[in-house]
């Protein structure tokens, strides 16, 4: 869970979003939409749910990590380069 304000923020703010394009999902399928634009709603939700998810694990990562009181230049570019990796994973 983010710890600061600014994360904090920065989480709920996708969070929002996200119920947004979900209640958008929801109205289409109630009026009948084409199965072409909700399936781009529902990979646009997708997108933006792993998108929450690598944003929270990243602070997740940098928070335990950075508990390690002698934590060196390289191990915190190894924690940039696990970020990068789960982030592109969940693309």
């Amino acid at each position: 869970m983010p710890h600061s304000p600014a994360e904090k923020k920065r989480v709920l703010g996708r969070v929002n979003r996200v119920r947004g394009q979900l209640d958008a999902l929801q109205a289409a399928l109630e009026q009948g939409a084409e199965c072409g634009p909700v399936l781009q709603q529902i990979a646009a939700l997708r997108g933006a749910v792993n998108g929450l998810m690598a944003g929270v694990l990243e602070s997740h990562l940098r928070e335990e990590f950075s508990q390690l009181t002698d934590a060196s230049q390289a191990q915190r570019a190894s924690i940039d380069e696990v970020v990068s990796l789960v982030r592109t994973y969940l693309k």
